[in-house]
């Protein structure tokens, strides 16, 4: 499959091009800067907003993955807004052109504060700029989709456990913080709950979902599950060997988060079941 991958070269876009590659499809990587991404895909910097024909100029893909948007950990920031149009118009050419396939990541911050399991007919009531625009997008898209004949998948992500300097995730920053050589890290209490996916499983994930056909529409690209963040930022820290200790309360929770939620993993279960590496 001709895959054309946005967002290339930011955290996530780099592990899943190189999966999509080590399954053996050709893949066309973008975004402002191709540093980080794999030398197996055609590299094509530049700004995605400005292409009067993206299809065309990408040399007719069957399928988008759409990974690239900005200031992600920052959920308040207006950029989420003023980018969306830029973002909806960039989907609907490339829905008008005559592409097969439309998969953009997602977030579970569309769906606002809940608590319990997430599934696709779950509604959504987003409390921060980032769920506004994502899910905005995700109703867009679904249209536009819809009405020129085009495949659609939403890909709902949750929470990722990577061990990077790269992004503004808690994980990012206690590995940067144990670097400098801090002994101790701020914190909240960490008693809320919430889905975590290691970043290999959810390179996989994506990639598994987007190379197939037959499951569309939202898929939680998670691990089905929910577990205590301190308890899972604790295992962090031992399994890395970091000599890093939690300041627990330094930080208040966030209002906007869910004390306990976790995604339905019963789509991305079937996709995996399928999966053909």
């Amino acid at each position: 499959m001709n895959i054309l991958v946005t967002g290339a070269n930011g955290y996530l876009g780099v592990g899943i091009v190189k999966e999509l590659l080590d399954r053996g499809h050709n893949v066309v990587a973008t975004d402002k800067s191709l540093l980080n991404v794999d030398d197996r895909a055609i590299k094509m910097e530049g700004d995605i907003f400005k292409l009067d024909d993206p299809y065309e100029y990408f040399g007719r893909p069957d399928c988008l993955l759409h990974l690239a948007w900005r200031n992600g950990f920052v959920h308040f920031s207006e950029t989420h807004i003023s980018d969306l149009p830029l973002h909806f118009e960039f989907i609907k050419k490339l829905s008008e052109s005559g592409i097969k396939k439309i998969s953009i990541m997602g977030s579970m911050h569309e769906i606002g504060f809940i608590e319990g399991s997430i599934d696709e007919a779950t509604a959504c009531n987003p409390k921060n700029y980032y769920g506004i625009a994502k899910n905005a997008l995700r109703q867009g898209a679904e249209l536009i989709t819809k009405q020129n004949n085009v495949t659609f998948q939403w890909l709902r992500g949750f929470y990722i456990v990577g061990k990077s300097t790269r992004g503004s995730s808690i994980f990012s920053k206690i590995v940067q913080a144990a670097e400098q050589g801090e002994k101790e890290f701020p914190f909240t209490l960490g008693l809320n709950q919430y889905d975590f996916l290691d970043y290999n499983s959810f390179c996989i994930q994506v990639a598994a979902t987007v190379q197939q056909d037959d499951i569309n529409g939202i898929v939680n690209i998670c691990s089905g599950r929910p577990q205590k963040l301190s308890d899972r930022v604790e295992q962090f820290i031992n399994e890395n060997g970091y000599d890093i200790k939690l300041n627990y309360g330094a930080f208040p929770e966030r209002p906007y988060d869910s004390k306990a939620v976790w995604g339905n993993s019963s789509k991305i279960e079937e996709i995996l079941k399928k999966d053909k590496r």
